[in-house]
């Protein structure tokens, strides 16, 4: 009768706001501890689907087993002993009639031995494995049989298996969900998508697919759902990743309701910027800078993504942004990953722009606080008007005088959250506190992405492609060789060396640290000067001081280092268009996109380049595949194709992807084929007015708490 009342009382309540707290059982500890799964509501238990399900409709024959399987046995104990070996562990020897198994226990007591006398039936659950004494399983969850029973009723539905966290079982959890299956109707929890716009028209309501995927009948397809192709997840993931586009299309629109400084293109100086330059810029080059300006001409804040590929010209394209912002009076922010990288920036700005008498300012974690301070002062003061630095510009105590314009480059290396802090800094700095003015952002990466991927997982900004290369760019020739033959590479860099050109030996690591990176690093320079007698090798890697760095990397530019040891600190931004060799060891640890980025620092002159990759042996046929893509192409877009079908959209997108989004369901590698479709639908409800409280519920369903996670 209690329950009557209780399921009463909510059904004229949204799913959304019942929190977990109404079930029975369920007080503030555990609240908290599901909490930590990111359930609060029945709505947030509904949708906490099985990661797997196990299958105990049926009870399978001892003689059928195969190693490897989870499944229900039943059988007479035959026997009941204590083992000892490495660690003590009771075996009981279990028989039906078609064979024998071993159960063993490493954590029992005296009483569970002696329940498990010789003579008892038993059914059991559990995983088979090979093991000493032939087929095992081990811990198997077991009851006993009582022998005047003659059938124990079997499950009628697969065994669902959640994610879970520490101190909430899978018995209560499927106890909770079942209670909260009891307490709703259809109308609360409606079918959101309107029909015209969904995937596929449901056959069965919201309600009966979810009660579907937690109680699957046992003649469901248990491949499909592992595999997470069941149409009713499908149906469900299609609402998931429509419901992503539709927060990123939220952000355009929350964008565009805000006020920027529209800044005119001003040409006497473009032109005058364009004819100081030492090459011509490309067509690709033009038409984005066009698309940049004609953003900045506006009075919202432009968001735009520029892709090109390694050597395309970027920097160039943000520079004429840059001088767009300084022209008006405003300061602009650059800011890159790596010291190395920011200052390469700092280097080419200087030297476009110092003859302009435009002024430059520097801003890295690693200067000194009087320096630091006084930087601080002029950034504020307006006596400097294109600010280049790391992280260091999101920190509180940078205060720009104007900012009209954030430049971020190589964007995925950063967190949504910083790039939000960096926007923000321009918005408290208009002189009229009452029109706070929020900064154009331009947001730059040489990690090409395939159109498909962009186009979904960066709705909230436009987006450019600089998809053609500088005249005269000759491709760099990959080669792949077997450690077997260093002593051969290393003699073709000495030969490189003596003729006049400069190379790199990249290390790479297993372990992403950068302690265990430089030790490798100093061991090979150390081995290479041995063998390369007569030859200057250098050394950098992260742990040096910013100064140390910028001493090899100035000497190497120089060309009074023939040799330049590095780790992967010089994937992006070093421009030293004498080194035409590159030798990476040990490529198949890297992702493709990694070692494009790398190959790309060679092929920057007129001289034919090559990159060694130095492999070591036994290559898996996953890595042969990625290695013979490096060989066979220079195309970057098309080595994101083939990574993206290799590794999957994490390795492609980086932190966007893997740190920022986390999807219930939903799987880029698996369910790329429905993006465009994702696409649509999302775009014509944020057109429709009529939708949007359809959005807001859906937004509600799949992100919840996390709506902000991309406000930026």
């Amino acid at each position: 009768m209690a329950n009557h009342s209780r399921k009463h009382s909510h059904q004229n309540h949204k799913l959304h706001e019942i929190p977990v707290t109404v079930l029975k059982g369920v007080g503030a500890q555990l609240a908290s501890k599901l909490a930590k799964m990111g359930v609060y509501t029945l709505q947030d238990l509904l949708f906490h689907l099985p990661l797997r399900y196990s299958d105990r409709t049926r009870i399978t024959p001892i003689g059928e087993l195969q190693p490897g399987q989870a499944v229900v046995i039943e059988g007479e104990v035959q026997s009941c002993s204590v083992a000892y070996g490495k660690r003590r562990s009771l075996m009981c020897r279990l028989r039906d009639t078609t064979g024998m198994i071993t159960l063993r226990f490493y954590h029992f007591s005296g009483a569970q031995k002696e329940g498990l006398a010789v003579g008892t039936r038993l059914r059991c659950f559990g995983e088979t494995r090979r093991g000493a004494s032939g087929l095992e399983c081990y811990h198997p969850e077991y009851q006993h049989l009582d022998k005047h029973v003659t059938e124990l009723p079997l499950e009628q539905t697969l065994t669902p298996v959640y994610p879970a966290t520490e101190g909430i079982t899978q018995p209560r959890l499927r106890q909770l969900i079942v209670q909260a299956e009891q307490l709703i109707t259809e109308h609360n929890l409606p079918d959101l998508l309107p029909e015209a716009l969904a995937q596929h028209a449901p056959q069965l309501s919201l309600q009966q697919r979810l009660h579907y995927l937690h109680h699957p009948p046992k003649e469901a397809s248990i491949d499909q759902l592992l595999e997470g192709t069941h149409p009713y997840q499908q149906q469900l993931i299609f609402e998931e990743l429509a419901t992503y586009q539709l927060s990123l299309l939220r952000l355009r629109q929350r964008r565009q309701a805000l006020a920027a400084q529209p800044l005119q293109v001003r040409s006497t100086p473009k032109d005058a910027f364009i004819q100081s330059l030492a090459f011509t810029l490309t067509h690709a080059q033009q038409r984005v800078a066009d698309e940049i300006a004609a953003d900045m001409s506006k009075a919202t804040p432009m968001m735009r993504l520029v892709q090109g590929d390694v050597g395309s010209g970027k920097t160039v394209v943000a520079a004429l942004a840059a001088l767009q912002a300084v022209h008006h009076g405003y300061q602009v922010a650059i800011m890159a990953p790596t010291e190395i990288l920011a200052e390469q920036h700092r280097h080419s700005f200087e030297q476009w722009f110092s003859p302009l008498g435009v002024t430059i300012g520097w801003l890295s974690g690693r200067q000194r606080v009087g320096e630091r301070r006084d930087n601080l002062q002029k950034i504020m003061a307006g006596d400097v008007q294109i600010v280049v630095g790391t992280h260091a510009l999101f920190q509180e105590d940078v205060t720009f005088h104007q900012l009209a314009l954030v430049v971020i480059d190589e964007q995925h290396r950063f967190g949504v959250h910083q790039r939000l802090s960096l926007r923000d800094k321009g918005s408290h700095t208009h002189t009229n506190a009452q029109h706070r003015l929020t900064p154009h952002q331009l947001i730059m990466t040489a990690t090409p992405i395939p159109r498909t991927l962009a186009m979904s997982v960066y709705a909230d900004l436009d987006y450019s492609v600089i998809d053609e290369l500088p005249k005269g760019r000759i491709p760099v020739e990959t080669v792949v060789i077997s450690q077997q033959r260093r002593e051969a590479v290393i003699e073709r860099i000495r030969y490189a060396c003596q003729n006049g050109r400069q190379a790199y030996w990249v290390c790479t690591l297993i372990e992403q640290s950068e302690s265990l990176e430089a030790e490798a690093a100093e061991d090979a320079a150390t081995l290479l000067t041995q063998q390369l007698s007569g030859l200057c090798v250098g050394l950098i890697h992260g742990r040096l001081k910013s100064k140390e760095k910028d001493a090899v990397m100035g000497a190497f530019k120089q060309g009074e280092i023939d040799l330049l040891v590095a780790t992967t600190v010089i994937e992006v931004g070093v421009d030293v268009p004498n080194a035409s060799l590159m030798v990476i060891e040990n490529p198949e640890r890297l992702g493709l996109a990694q070692l494009h980025q790398l190959r790309g620092r060679v092929g920057r002159g007129s001289r034919a380049s090559h990159c060694v990759l130095l492999y070591g042996d036994p290559l898996s046929r996953h890595s042969k595949e990625r290695l013979q893509a490096m060989r066979s192409t220079n195309d970057g877009f098309r080595i994101a194709e083939i990574d993206l079908k290799l590794r999957g959209p994490g390795e492609v997108l980086g932190t966007r992807q893997t740190g920022d989004i986390h999807f219930k369901l939903a799987n880029l590698e698996r369910d790329i084929h429905i993006l465009p479709q994702v696409k649509d639908t999302a775009s014509a409800l944020i057109a429709n007015e009529q939708y949007q409280p359809i959005v807001d519920q859906l937004i509600e369903r799949w992100l919840g708490n996390n709506e902000n996670y991309a406000n930026a």
